[in-house]
């Protein structure tokens, strides 16, 4: 049995995470969960993938560093053996390769990456964990992007933890998760656990809006070699919102900043017509 959280210890540490981590950018859906519930999802998480090889795809709350950051100072008594964060926001992977670098956490790592682009050519992870653009406006496809992905990063084999909204109120949360469990099924998943209702985010315009833990595992015989491939942005024009297609290929931190600080000339847009030019 577990051995009780030292909650005290685990509030500090995360707070820790949120002062270095940047600001949110509202255009990609960069909502940021409410410090309580990080505590709780990185301590489920830790044991979720406890020994194993997790793969984060986007991470702008910083959870993969919260989870290693608990069990480097031993909040936590087991956690993944390593964790990769795949994320197009050059600020999170350098905030994420910063604080493993002063922590001297040596199992945590960040790659710049784009999930309209192919998986790169890694190790295949036993798991991955997503907090994907929500997808109120596109059917659960800009989800389904995500989650895709993750299946390919642990090659249709192992787990998945996907965070999606979730509300008793609204209908779209409704028609996501079926759209994204639909999907999970059709590439040789199941549910294998949910918990409704679960995380709070800051979040002006919905603050009463929560999300789950939907929790997809492969069907025995599942795991398969597949070819990644790019995905064409032409088709998904409400993937960050109503008319806000994915035009920018990669946020550039070009900040230098000191811990805490953040202005809008820290970073630029490097566009996907940039990279064909």
């Amino acid at each position: 049995m577990a051995s009780e959280v030292d909650l005290r210890a685990a509030i500090n540490a995360v707070s820790d995470v949120v002062q270095n981590r940047p600001l949110p950018l509202r255009e990609f859906d960069q909502i940021y969960m409410k410090t309580g519930d990080m505590v709780m999802q990185s301590e489920f998480v830790a044991r979720w993938a406890a020994g194993k090889r997790l793969a984060f795809v986007g991470d702008g709350d910083a959870i993969s560093v919260c989870v290693s950051y608990l069990v480097a100072r031993g909040i936590l008594e087991e956690g993944p053996s390593m964790i990769t964060v795949f994320d197009f926001d050059e600020r999170i992977v350098n905030a994420v390769k910063r604080f493993a670098s002063a922590e001297n956490i040596h199992n945590l790592d960040a790659e710049l990456y784009n999930c309209l682009d192919a998986v790169p050519a890694v190790t295949a992870f036993d798991c991955f964990y997503t907090n994907p653009p929500w997808g109120a406006s596109n059917g659960g496809e800009s989800v389904n992007l995500f989650v895709e992905r993750g299946f390919e990063l642990i090659g249709y084999g192992g787990d998945g933890l996907i965070v999606i909204a979730d509300d008793l109120d609204l209908d779209w949360p409704k028609q996501v998760l079926h759209a994204v469990q639909k999907f999970a099924t059709d590439s040789g998943f199941y549910v294998s656990r949910m918990t409704p209702r679960l995380h709070s985010y800051h979040l002006d315009d919905a603050p009463d809006l929560r999300s789950c833990n939907l929790i997809v595992s492969a069907v025995p015989g599942n795991a398969r070699d597949t070819r990644s491939e790019a995905r064409d942005k032409g088709g998904l024009a409400h993937f960050y919102g109503r008319d806000r297609r994915p035009h920018v290929h990669y946020v550039r931190d070009i900040s230098g900043r000191a811990r805490g600080t953040e202005r809008q000339e820290d970073y630029r847009f490097e566009l996907f017509e940039e990279r064909s030019t």
